[in-house]
């Protein structure tokens, strides 16, 4: 039976619980009286006619176009809108058509940054990041320039945006209007909350007369109210699209030991189109999937926090670029990336929240065609998050992160429609029972069994492993490594057993491993010479051992699968 988010949270201690926005009543914000300065008038043709010239686009999507007129008449809005949804261009838009002016857009990385002014740069847009990155006296160049109005979008840090003397600075700049990205950071509620974001409501104060947007792709109803009350806005334009995501197909799968490669390299050998990222908890994951995948002829590369930055950036790029199309990284790995034909997002383990996994997962089919998120866990899942929400020091941080491992929880428990959960979280009230195409809703993923989960425990094992894919015969690699051949063969069978190897059917002749497979269905698979006692004498040790390590683990899988 599913439970409700009260009823989950009414089980936790009391000193755990933390409200939720399903059971507290938000108060209505007060807004301030002051009026902003009226914005330049602007045709109605010129939207439409920036929208095809820079972007190609011939229609807004949905909600695109109420977003772009109320902050290019100078309102302040409030936009909850999926990745993939086009938040930029609600704000780079409007920011296009008033020329001489500059729109200052607060956005938390430099990479996104970097990408977002070079994109618009390409398109004939003048954009300009200014960051840690710009060495002195370009930034004084670039401080020049913005003065006398060059620029139509300059990307800022947080950090940046407030420290002393910028403010003094950016009056000085024509400003048309602030926008903040990844806007659920502001708020203690949302899921990447950070200090540096509680601080831009002096924002307001600092420039009164200058309307603030704040963009973000996940936040609950709590969360958006806290957007609205910390940045001080006026009678914003709340702007908040369907969380759901039509063209994605959510499957979630609770695999029982050693079956999460099975069901990975099975999706993606199915899903060929397009690119995949696969996401992995921690650093050595990274390297341990990156290996099992080459194993399987399967071309990836790595990306984690800890990588040197030439290489993170090297494979990155390539992924970006298609080839190879698949990307193994940690969460460390995909704020602002903005590709559109990622055709898989695969989870390796639980995330801290449903705001994660939304976020993460909305990374897949961002062109609007079909896309597939797979989340494969396990149960240890559930008791390494716990066990990091025990670490915490800070009661209101650990408070939040129960809440969040709770609805994480009841997410892949859930007996009801996927795409329902998401939006209900997020305080949809959905029209529409079922979505049609999740595990819940069009019946699960057809997984197929496979012998292939794991890689050699041994080094001997390592070796013979890669002696029997280079074609070596079981003599040859009796003598490779100084071993009697029967030693080879129980090598190898072993090898197939720990499905670190498919049996080859070449390797023992048909007539006699069926008559080995008769004589294991009478005396069972555990002992050797009951069955070597049991068949004609020129059926060798070595036939046996192949053809019962097969045995067993076909026996091992299918008991993983009932």
């Amino acid at each position: 039976m599913r439970l409700t988010f009260s009823e989950t949270k009414a089980k936790l201690p009391r000193a755990l619980r933390l409200p939720s926005h399903r059971d507290v009543t938000l108060p209505e914000f007060p807004m301030s009286d002051t009026a902003t300065l009226p914005s330049p008038t602007i045709a109605d043709s010129s939207f439409f006619d920036a929208l095809k010239r820079y972007w190609g686009y011939d229609a807004f999507r949905p909600r695109q176009e109420e977003i772009v007129r109320a902050l290019a008449s100078g309102r302040d809005v409030c936009v909850v809108m999926p990745t993939g949804g086009g938040k930029s261009l609600c704000y780079q838009l409007p920011a296009v058509l008033q020329e001489n002016r500059t729109a200052v857009v607060i956005s938390p990385l430099i990479a996104l940054m970097q990408d977002q002014v070079a994109q618009l740069r390409q398109m004939g847009i003048p954009a300009v990041f200014l960051n840690s990155a710009v060495v002195e006296s370009d930034r004084r160049e670039l401080k020049q320039k913005a003065i006398a109005g060059e620029y139509r979008l300059m990307y800022v840090s947080p950090e940046r945006a407030l420290m002393d003397g910028t403010a003094d600075w950016l009056r000085q700049v024509p400003l048309s209007f602030f926008a903040i990205d990844e806007a659920h950071c502001i708020s203690q509620w949302g899921h990447d909350f950070r200090p540096e974001y509680r601080q831009l409501g002096k924002l307001r104060a600092l420039f009164p007369d200058h309307p603030i947007a704040a963009f973000t792709a996940s936040a609950t109803q709590q969360v958006r109210h806290d957007i609205v009350g910390q940045l001080h806005l006026r009678d914003p334009l709340k702007s908040v699209s369907s969380f759901r995501r039509e063209n994605l197909r959510y499957f979630v799968r609770k695999c029982e030991k050693g079956m999460q490669a099975n069901y990975l390299l099975q999706l993606l050998r199915e899903n060929v189109e397009g690119s995949t990222i696969v996401y992995v908890p921690t650093v050595k994951k990274v390297a341990e999937v990156v290996a099992l995948l080459k194993d399987h002829d399967i071309s990836a590369v790595g990306y984690h926090g800890q990588m040197d930055k030439h290489e993170r950036e090297n494979n990155q790029n390539a992924w970006s670029e298609g080839e190879p199309r698949i990307l193994v990284g940690t969460i460390a790995f995909g704020l602002g990336i903005n590709k559109a034909n990622v055709r898989a997002v695969i989870h390796l383990a639980l995330p801290k929240s449903i705001e994660h996994y939304y976020q993460e997962s909305g990374r897949a089919g961002r062109d609007g065609k079909s896309a597939i998120c797979a989340l494969l866990w396990r149960g240890a899942d559930l008791g390494l998050l716990a066990h990091f929400i025990m670490q915490s020091p800070d009661i209101t941080a650990k408070e939040k992160a129960w809440a969040q491992y709770e609805a994480i929880k009841d997410f892949v428990q859930a007996d009801g429609c996927r795409q329902r959960h998401l939006c209900e979280h997020f305080g949809e009230n959905p029209k529409w029972e079922k979505c049609g195409q999740c595990d819940f809703c069009a019946g699960d993923y057809v997984w197929k069994v496979s012998s292939m989960q794991k890689h050699p425990e041994s080094e001997a094992a390592n070796e013979t492993l890669k002696l029997i894919k280079a074609g070596k015969s079981f003599s040859q690699i009796a003598k490779l490594r100084g071993v009697q051949i029967r030693s080879a063969y129980s090598m190898v069978g072993k090898l197939v057993e720990d499905g670190c190897l498919e049996f080859q059917p070449q390797w023992v002749d048909e007539k006699r491993r069926k008559a080995i497979e008769s004589a294991a269905d009478r005396l069972g698979l555990d002992l050797l010479n009951p069955i070597k006692n049991a068949l004609p004498a020129e059926i060798s040790y070595g036939e046996i051992q192949l053809v019962l390590g097969h045995l067993r683990r076909q026996k091992a899988l299918a008991e993983q699968c009932a």
